[in-house]
């Protein structure tokens, strides 16, 4: 009996429209709610906030246009994975895969699933251990059981999610889609009330904090400040390149693909700047600051808070739980296919490879997911998490970007059912500013930066083992 005769297959069901909506769905997450508070700390200032979350948009737009010319010729389940093995080599395509399976991409899981459980314990008080449990550290930074109610919740929901998307493609997608309705119109609702119930100001744009010091464009910190607050944009815009991993399952990809990348952010970037506008219109830049101080506060609750009363404030709250546990959906649902596929390379677990034969899905690679997932949740806080696959992603996106050069020279009679706008001017726009942020924030936080290449590099010793058995 062949021993592959009771496994399933994947299987194209999607369409431009549901690519869109799952670009979409796994960036507008917790970071349209949460990241104007740290970024006004950093920026001082409304109108800077604005810029770092406008300009973070055009430079995202303008990885995404160069990583769709990428993806309209080499589409396939496991996107930048079976790009990288392409352009690169087999070690490249590896070091990514790995890197998302240790930091970037469960860590972007185990971020988007612990902002639900904070925003949960703003409605229902999570139950927390006593100090002397709560203060213990692992390599004088981890702290494990702190704020362990919110994290036994974020765990909880992981596994819950990990169990939707095991028993189905399009049970996942479908859930991903109607969740993303009820964000949006709630989003536009919020934009209206900020401006018709009278409590919001023009003042508050044009007035910096009372801390505010005036910096030159060209002076070290105010560089500093920019880009600290521009890896806190980036943790909210992120998340667009996961689409790339269902490239298999995706009607017509080489046109489909591309087209839904580029909508999607695109809209994505537009909600972003009026939500974010509404914030600052609505609640002093000072009032802000305050929430970049708590622990589990969120600022979007308060600035609803301050319209609506309470009742304002479980109404965000809600809406956060729904936001969050769409956009950790459709993160749970696309990584697996990585895996998937880097298992088919004998490039990891071998039972990642594995397709349920009911589900058609790969099954057991969700398994491992929620395994690395859960561990980077008890072990780190949202902030320390966030920062640390923004370092480590942009390292591949810098390295996509850079292979829409190298594929125009290797393979230039290729065809390309997209080509990348603006080439070649917005690939290396792109690319030097992927070289900057990785630069500034090993020497602004170089503890974030640290464990990211840690945990990135933990996989070279299981490469040369399975490439040595795969050989």
């Amino acid at each position: 009996m062949n021993q592959n005769s009771n496994q399933g297959q994947l299987i194209r069901s999607l369409g431009l429209l549901s690519v869109f909506f799952l670009v979409a769905s796994s960036v507008i997450g917790s970071g349209v709610y949460k990241k104007v508070a740290p970024m006004s700390e950093v920026l001082q200032s409304p109108s800077l906030v604005l810029m770092a979350w406008a300009l973070a948009g055009v430079l995202t737009l303008f990885g995404t246009l160069s990583n769709a010319e990428v993806a309209s010729m080499l589409a396939d389940s496991g996107g930048e994975f079976v790009y990288y093995r392409k352009i690169y080599n087999r070690f490249f395509a590896f070091l990514y895969g790995w890197s998302n399976f240790t930091a970037i991409r469960s860590a972007s899981i185990a971020s988007i699933a612990y902002v639900f459980s904070q925003s949960f314990n703003s409605l229902v008080p999570l139950p927390t251990l006593p100090e002397q449990w709560a203060s213990i550290s692992v390599f004088g930074f981890l702290t494990p059981f702190d704020n362990f109610g919110v994290k036994a919740l974020t765990v909880t929901l992981i596994i819950g999610l990990t169990y939707i998307n095991y028993i189905g493609l399009k049970a996942g997608g479908s859930f991903s889609k109607y969740v993303l309705y009820l964000v949006i119109v709630s989003i536009f609702g919020i934009i209206v009330l900020g401006f018709v119930t009278g409590d919001g100001s023009w003042d508050n744009i044009q007035t910096n904090a009372s801390g505010y010091v005036s910096h030159s464009w060209t002076d070290s910190t105010f560089i500093k400040s920019i880009f600290a607050a521009l890896l806190a944009a980036f943790w909210a815009y992120e998340g667009w390149s996961t689409i790339g991993y269902l490239g298999g399952e995706i009607k017509n990809p080489q046109r489909n693909l591309p087209l839904g990348l580029i909508f999607g952010m695109l809209f994505v970037m537009g909600v972003y700047l009026c939500i974010n506008f509404t914030y600052l219109y609505v609640m002093p830049i000072d009032e802000l600051l305050k929430e970049s101080h708590s622990q589990n506060t969120i600022a979007a609750v308060t600035v609803i808070k301050h319209l609506l009363g309470s009742g304002g404030a479980l109404f965000m709250s809600l809406l956060i739980l729904v936001t969050t546990l769409g956009t950790t959906n459709t993160t749970v649902l696309a990584a697996p296919r990585l895996y998937f596929a880097m298992a088919k390379e004998g490039l990891f677990f071998k039972g990642a490879a594995d397709v349920h034969p009911k589900y058609n899905t790969p099954s057991k690679a969700f398994l491992y997911q929620a395994v690395a997932v859960c561990i980077l949740v008890i072990s780190g806080s949202f902030d320390q998490l966030t920062d640390m696959l923004i370092f480590a992603s942009f390292i591949f996106y810098g390295a996509t970007a850079l292979g829409v050069f190298i594929l125009r020279v290797k393979m230039p009679d290729a065809p390309r059912p997209y080509k990348a706008w603006g080439y070649p001017v917005v690939p290396a726009v792109f690319i030097i500013f992927c070289v900057a942020l990785l630069v500034i924030t090993f020497a602004s936080k170089p503890r974030e930066a640290t464990m990211g290449l840690v945990l990135m590099f933990t996989g070279v010793p299981f490469y040369f083992y399975w490439n040595r058995a795969n050989r």
